[in-house]
C-alpha cells in the first residue's frame, strides 16, 4: 500500500504513488550506514590529523541531509526539466573542472579539486550525471530531427572531458565516463563492431596510462606482483575482513580506523568488514545490486529512448563506482581512490551521486499521460526542441 489517499492530489501524494519506492528505501538504507561507518572509522582519522573528534561526524552528516533532500527534490523533476538541468549543470562543471587546472589545489600531484570555504570541491564528480543526460539527449534526438548531429556532439564533448580529465589527472573518473559513454552508444543501437573498436580503444588509453603515468604504472604492478612495493593499505584492509569474520567484532571494536589514512574514505567498505561482519557487506553489497538491476529492469519496459539511454548510463556509472570501490577494498583489481556511494566521507561524492539517484527516479517514475516532452507537449513547429 502507497499510505496515501488516492484522491488526495497534491504534488508530494502523485509524486509519492510514481517513484520507484524500493529504490528509495535503498537509497535511505545506504545513507543510514554512511552515517552508522562514519561514527565508526572517523573520529579516529580525526586525532590522528589533530582535529575535533566529531569534525568528520558533522560534515557528513550536513552532507548526507543536503544528498537525501536532492534524491527527494531531483526525482520530483518532469523530463523536460531533467534535460535541462542537464545542460545547465553539464557546461557549469565542465567550466569548473576547467577551473581545476588553473586554480584548482594540488593533491598528491593531481589537480582535481577547488577550495570553497569549509569544504573543498570535485567538480568533476558532477560531471558524471550530468554527462550521461546530455549524450543522451544528443544521442536519441536524432531520431525526430533528421540531420541532427547528435552522434558527432556527443562524440567531441567526450573527448573534451577526456582531455580535461587526463590534463589534471584523473583517469578512475576518465574510465568511468568512458564506460558510461560506450553503455549508452551500444543501448543507442551502435553496432557491435564499434561498440567492441571503442572498447579496444579504452585498453588502448590505459596501456597508454600505464606507460605515462608513475602513479597508473605503481598501482598496476603492485596489483599485478604483490611481492613487490607498498601495500601497506591493501594488506591491512584484508586483515581487517579476515578480523571481522561472519558477524564482525562488534561496532567500535575494530582496528583497521586506527591503522588506515583513509578508514573513513577509500576503505570505509573494510571498516564495515571487521566491525560488522562478511553478513553486513553482503547485505550492502545487495542493497547496491538491487538498485542497478532494479532499475535496468524497468528500463525492458520502457518505450522513450531518451529515458532508456539516459537511465542505463547513470546506474551504470552508479554501479561501476561502487564495484571499483569494493574491489579496490578486497584487491579484487588495483586500487583506485574512488568512495563508496553515499557511504564514504566525502560532500562532492554525496551531492553527485544523489544527483545521479535523482535524476534516475526521476526518469523512471510512473508518467500516465506525460509524453516524452513532459506534461506541456511537444514543441510547435516554430519552437526548438528543448535542449
Amino acid at each position: 500500500m502507497s499510505g496515501i489517499s488516492r484522491i488526495n492530489t497534491s504534488r508530494a501524494a502523485r509524486w509519492w504513488r510514481s517513484i520507484d519506492r524500493v529504490t528509495l528505501i535503498c537509497v535511505g538504507i545506504l545513507i543510514g550506514f554512511g552515517y552508522i561507518l562514519m561514527l565508526a572509522a572517523s573520529p579516529a582519522v580525526a586525532v590522528r590529523i589533530g582535529a575535533s573528534r566529531d569534525m568528520f561526524i558533522f560534515k557528513q552528516v550536513c552532507f548526507l541531509i543536503l544528498a537525501a533532500l536532492i534524491v527527494v527534490f531531483t526525482s520530483m523533476m518532469s523530463l523536460r526539466a531533467v534535460r535541462l538541468a542537464g545542460w545547465i549543470g553539464f557546461v557549469l562543471a565542465l567550466a569548473a573542472t576547467f577551473m581545476t587546472l588553473v586554480h584548482g589545489i594540488e593533491i598528491k600531484g593531481a589537480r582535481r579539486w577547488i577550495a570553497l570555504p569549509m569544504m573543498s570541491v570535485q567538480p568533476s564528480e558532477f560531471l558524471k550525471p550530468f554527462f550521461a543526460v546530455v549524450t543522451a539527449w544528443l544521442l536519441t534526438e536524432r531520431q525526430t530531427r533528421r540531420y541532427f548531429p547528435g552522434m558527432l556532439v556527443a562524440i567531441g564533448l567526450f573527448a573534451l572531458v577526456l582531455l580535461l580529465l587526463k590534463s589534471q589527472p584523473d583517469i578512475g573518473m576518465l574510465s568511468v565516463i568512458t564506460t558510461v559513454f560506450l553503455t549508452q552508444l551500444f543501448i543507442d543501437g551502435l553496432s557491435l563492431f564499434l561498440v567492441g573498436a571503442g572498447a579496444a580503444a579504452m585498453v588502448a588509453a590505459f596501456v597508454g596510462a600505464y606507460m605515462v603515468f608513475p602513479h597508473v604504472r605503481s598501482r598496476v604492478e603492485r596489483f599485478l606482483h604483490p611481492a613487490v612495493g607498498d601495500h601497506y593499505q591493501i594488506d591491512t584492509a584484508l586483515r581487517a575482513f579476515g578480523n571481522g569474520g561472519l558477524l564482525g567484532r562488534g561496532p567500535g571494536e575494530g582496528l583497521v580506523k586506527d591503522l588506515l589514512p583513509d578508514a573513513h574514505a577509500d576503505f570505509v567498505f573494510a571498516v564495515a568488514g571487521e566491525e560488522f561482519g562478511m553478513l553486513v557487506c553482503l547485505f550492502i553489497v545487495g542493497v547496491f545490486a538491487t538498485i542497478v538491476i532494479r532499475t535496468l529492469l524497468k528500463l525492458l519496459h520502457e518505450n522513450d529512448p531518451f529515458i532508456t539511454v539516459a537511465t542505463a548510463g547513470l546506474v551504470t556509472g552508479f554501479g561501476l563506482q561502487a564495484f571499483v570501490n569494493m574491489g579496490s577494498t578486497l584487491h579484487l583489481i588495483p586500487t583506485k581512490g574512488m568512495t563508496l556511494p553515499f557511504i564514504s566521507y566525502g560532500g562532492s561524492s554525496a551531492m553527485s551521486v544523489a544527483l545521479t539517484i535523482g535524476l534516475v527516479l526521476a526518469l523512471t517514475r510512473n508518467r500516465p499521460g506525460e509524453g516524452r516532452y513532459g506534461q506541456f507537449g511537444p514543441p510547435s513547429s516554430s519552437q526548438k526542441a528543448p535542449s
